[in-house]
């Protein structure tokens, strides 16, 4: 596993059954009480960032935090709520073998949210 050591993502929208394309997602290492910004990215086609949040060799142990923007993403969709239920989706998760692949997906609807550590 380790040609894909690092940090990945991907946003499925089960509301409508596809993956979520357009989700600014952030990325903050976590300390205590500080945060600190690591990067950001935009969801592609496939619900993927276009590259790993932190690439191979990159990656160290620690607490992270992964937020989505979800409630931009729902807007428009007729099932959602007029007035959003989620806004942020905020996934706080501890690193512990840096050697390993983390791959933490966020599966969504306009009204809950699920993760998991993939592979």
């Amino acid at each position: 596993m380790s040609g894909h050591a690092g940090l990945t993502t991907h946003v499925l929208d089960t509301a409508r059954g596809r993956p979520a394309q357009g989700v600014r997602v952030e990325l903050y290492a976590v300390d205590g009480a500080e945060r600190r910004k690591l990067t950001e990215a935009v969801t592609n086609r496939d619900g993927r960032t276009d590259t790993p949040l932190i690439e191979r060799g990159s990656l160290h142990p620690g607490t992270y935090e992964l937020v989505f923007h979800v409630a931009p993403y729902f807007e428009g969709f007729e099932a959602a709520p007029s007035v959003p239920f989620l806004d942020l989706v905020t996934l706080r998760f501890t690193v512990g073998d840096a050697s390993g692949h983390y791959h933490v997906p966020l599966v969504m609807t306009p009204w809950s949210y699920a993760t998991y550590r993939g592979s």
